[in-house]
């Protein structure tokens, strides 16, 4: 295969709209046992890696880079694995920083090819593995191949059973919880707290971000069940101060003074979270001493998250794409930068709440303007344009724009240097803007497989 094959071979088997997630929940445990059975045929490179792994509705993805951060810093070989992608399908699988090669990526997957195959002829029963299924089995591979010391490994949806949860981890961390895929892992919190809970392994210790009541109560039984130690943020580990300096105490004692390089209150948490995690790999013998914490943290980059992208005016990129991140981001704009006239242009998915997030956001804008990524969830800019009406003040000012680089352009057209425009409602508005401004490349021809 040349890695135009072999994006083909992986989007072929994607679903969830071309999302690339694997969705075994119809078939319950069929698709851990088909991730499994691969793994296996591979020699099961899962298990020659220590793994941190990440799951959770919000902060899974900055958790996950500041931890591979600090583990780089401490000089550990360490893997990624994260999803969704910015600009091309590798950045989900990297080792130290950089994104496995379009040469590595085309060579390992036509392995894994091969090995569907042999695992379609064994098991027709189970049919060939998803996407995300033969993804996560590259990623595995590819870390045990270039000698991943600690492998840091996202959940792409879920938990309990998502491909991912193939691994026994070191530490498992679970990130803030809220609403997001009710469709697939329920309605309530009780619901999706035992999905994400899933990932707790006994006997494995799991680190707790800020959690509600009824999400932190299911966590803590899950965990109380499986004999696994809980240390859980605002009773193991209290963060005082802002983004630009805040103090960090646990069990290790007290942090003075870290920063970290991701914009945001909530930014803080996630670091504070990540740290948690590195404290119990270094209890389980890795070296990571302080001042990897410190380095690791002040040059953690995660983009698409809180970034600024261009001065007066001032252009920010967040990848908000539910409730309770438009509410962080609403809190992010005025703390961070200030008072400032804002322009928001929203490109949201149709199966999010969006009046919802319009109420958060739309009372901070000046001006909407409301168009689409090109993703085929993608909600019509129409839709997304009345619920800014019927959420903003009088005053607001609501136009639509086919796509995301033409709303942008207009907004900067229209802009003073003293302003702020966001773009926002979901990584793939994201992905578009950081393009349309020369800031990335997208790999084209994955988007024209992924979105014909």
């Amino acid at each position: 295969m040349d890695y135009r094959e072999a994006i083909a071979y992986i989007i072929e088997r994607s679903g969830y709209d071309r999302g690339f997630v694997a969705n075994p929940f119809d078939a319950e445990t069929v698709g851990l046992q088909r991730t499994k059975w691969l793994l296996e045929a591979l020699g099961n490179p899962e298990e020659r890696f220590t793994a941190v792994h990440i799951a959770g509705t919000k902060g899974k993805g900055s958790t996950g880079a500041c931890v591979a951060a600090i583990l780089r810093a401490a000089g550990k070989r360490t893997g990624l694995y994260s999803s969704p992608h910015l600009h091309t399908f590798r950045e989900r699988v990297q080792i130290d920083g950089e994104p496995i090669t379009p040469e590595d990526f085309a060579a390992l997957t036509a392995e894994l090819a091969a090995v569907n195959s042999r695992l379609a002829e064994a098991r027709p029963d189970w049919g060939e593995a998803t996407a995300f299924e033969v993804s996560t089995a590259l990623a595995f591979l590819a870390f045990a191949r270039a000698g991943v010391e600690v492998g840091v490994v996202e959940v792409g949806l879920g938990g309990r059973l998502d491909a991912t949860n193939v691994v026994t981890p070191a530490v498992a961390v679970i990130t803030p919880i809220s609403y997001d895929h009710t469709a697939i892992l329920g309605d309530t919190l009780d619901a999706i707290a035992t999905e994400k809970g899933g990932i707790i392994k006994p006997g494995r210790p799991v680190v707790l971000g800020p959690q509600p009541p009824e999400a932190l109560a299911t966590l803590e039984r899950i965990a109380a069940e499986r004999g696994s130690p809980v240390y859980r943020a605002g009773r193991d580990w209290h963060a005082t101060g802002t983004d630009t300096g805040f103090d960090l105490t646990g069990p290790w004692g007290t942090f003075r003074d870290l920063r970290v390089a991701l914009r945001g209150r909530h930014q803080v948490e996630n670091a504070a979270t990540a740290v948690a995690a590195c404290w119990l790999l270094r209890e389980q013998g890795i070296d990571i001493p302080e001042d990897a914490i410190r380095a690791g943290l002040a040059a953690v980059h995660w983009p698409g998250r809180l970034e600024v992208v261009r001065e007066q005016p001032l252009v920010v990129v967040d990848g908000a794409h539910n409730v309770d991140a438009a509410a962080r981001l609403a809190e992010a704009l005025v703390d961070t930068f200030g008072q400032r006239r804002r322009t928001l242009v929203l490109g949201i998915a149709r199966d999010k709440d969006i009046p919802a997030m319009l109420e958060i956001l739309a009372p901070l804008a000046d001006r909407i303007i409301a168009t689409a990524s090109h993703h085929p969830r993608a909600a019509d800019p129409a839709q997304v344009a009345a619920a800014a009406r019927a959420a903003g003040d009088v005053g607001l000012a609501v136009e639509e724009a086919p796509d995301i680089a033409t709303g942008l352009h207009r907004a900067l057209d229209a802009a003073a240097p003293e302003d702020l425009i966001c773009v926002t409602g979901s990584l793939y508005a994201v992905s578009e803007a950081r393009e349309a401004l020369g800031l990335a490349q997208a790999d084209d021809f994955e988007r024209e497989l992924l979105f014909r």
